[in-house]
């Protein structure tokens, strides 16, 4: 069986969007205005960050967790910003970072096709800069006091420079030739498409509490990319308090199958007008 190509993979998961708004009852009440809305959110993401990192001894994977890197982050910015008038929805979100940590990994390694019967130590200092940025439009197709749910389309821009410093040690004796230590840098800039869905669910009567939801699915300079979340929010008058569990994925299209992931809790403030 052949390997779908992205395009595929994207028409596909937009027609189950569609699909999934052909499905919802025409007679579902809308409460959405007739004038401009607007919701601004700061919040603050704090993810473990994991991918893969080629360079002349192998591919090596890393995993720094925010107490690894809060120590050392330089700066970051997280923020998003949604205008709604009727039904129609336009909604940006910005992620900005500039963090770094350190790992230690133990593997078996193999030279050519003899396997070494030893282990290699591989020490590693990660320094990823990154910028995520989601650009899209949406329609709200199901507005009432319980649920909202809205489908949207539109693109998230990826610009990320990722930098491993490597030192390798093996219990057999030094290393010869440039294998020993050295830098491998990975930069990219990616523009991919994306489907997705996102809305809330209120819980009881009175509707201060809520479950939002969010997950899309894209490609194009990337091979995929999709995010998730999910998590539990409270309402005031003046806005709402929310915190969730937020998943990004990327596979780049390059040979050296290069992968990011970003997965770990967010709290924010949102401030209605």
């Amino acid at each position: 069986m052949g390997t779908e190509t992205n395009a595929t993979k994207v028409a596909q998961a937009a027609a189950a969007l569609l699909a999934a708004m052909l499905i919802v009852p025409s007679a579902t009440a809308q409460t959405t205005s007739a004038d401009w809305q607007f919701t601004a959110v700061i919040y603050g993401y704090f993810p473990r960050i994991s991918g893969s990192s080629s360079f002349p001894a192998g591919t090596a994977s890393i995993s720094v967790d925010p107490h690894d890197y809060l120590h050392d982050l330089k700066f970051a910015f997280m923020g998003a910003l949604q205008a709604q008038k009727g039904p129609w929805t336009l909604f940006t979100d910005v992620v900005y970072a500039d963090v770094s940590g350190s790992q230690s990994q133990t593997r078996n390694f193999t030279i050519g096709d003899r396997t070494i019967p030893a282990n290699l130590t591989l020490d590693g200092n990660l320094k990823v800069t990154s910028t995520l940025w989601t650009l899209a439009g949406g329609y709200r197709v199901i507005a009432t006091p319980q649920a909202t749910l809205e489908l949207f389309g539109g693109a998230r821009y990826l610009d990320l420079k990722q930098t491993l410093d490597y030192n390798l040690n093996a219990d057999i004796g030094p290393l010869a030739g440039p294998l020993r230590q050295g830098s491998s840098s990975l930069s990219v800039k990616n523009w991919d498409a994306l489907v997705g869905a996102k809305g809330r669910v209120a819980l009881g009567d009175g509707g201060a509490w809520f479950l939002p939801y969010y997950g899309d699915v894209g490609g194009g300079d990337s091979k995929y990319t999709y995010q998730l979340y999910g998590g539990l929010g409270y309402g005031f008058s003046w806005g709402e308090v929310v915190g969730v569990w937020r998943y990004i994925d990327y596979k780049f299209s390059d040979a050296s199958g290069t992968t990011l992931k970003m997965n770990g809790p967010a709290i924010g403030l949102a401030f209605h007008w």
